[in-house]
């Protein structure tokens, strides 16, 4: 984990995620403080990713948030983070989180966490950077995802060598020896 200083992660922001989610969330973001890496998100204060963000920070950890303007009037902020970032657009949030991690983690999620996973592994295969990027599929959460991408692989609308982009992980231990594999 040497060179991991800082950990994007990538992952759900609704309150009406089940408890498991948000508890292994939780969990991470102490695993991510006690060894002192950075966690960069997209700055809520709600779901999976606030789970995330206060737990890093109640255990004296560093956080940086990215959080689009446009999202003012759907979620809030997150108000006590190491530092906050306030962009324009999603696009942008996405490459300021990525240009600010060594790594990115992918936890439970939605449609728009599906987003941000699917474009950090297309700019892997079309060779934009060779971060680590680790898919918690925590309690078989990912595994319809996994089924899915296996298909687009055995039908040919990718190649055998696209599963060597990420690493599909099911516990948190597993994320932590993925990203500094």
């Amino acid at each position: 984990m040497a060179d991991i200083k800082a950990v994007c992660v990538f992952c759900g922001a609704s309150n009406n995620a089940p408890k498991e989610h948000m508890e292994s969330g939780a969990e991470f973001g102490q695993m991510l403080a006690s060894l002192n890496i950075r966690l960069v998100y997209g700055g809520g204060d709600c779901g999976v990713m606030g789970a995330v963000a206060n737990a890093v920070l109640k255990k004296g950890g560093q956080v940086t948030g990215v959080f689009p303007m446009s999202l003012k009037n759907i979620e809030n902020e997150h108000s006590s983070l190491s530092e906050i970032i306030m962009v324009e657009s999603m696009h942008e949030r996405k490459r300021i989180m990525f240009e600010r991690s060594d790594a990115i983690v992918v936890l439970p999620g939605g449609f728009g966490t599906m987003d941000e996973m699917f474009e950090i592994i297309t700019w892997k295969q079309l060779l934009f950077h060779n971060k680590p990027i680790v898919i918690f599929n925590h309690n078989g959460y990912w595994d319809s995802l996994v089924v899915l991408m296996e298909n687009i692989i055995n039908k040919g609308f990718a190649r055998p060598e696209t599963r060597d982009l990420y690493k599909v992980v099911d516990s948190l231990d597993g994320i932590i020896q993925a990203v500094g594999a």
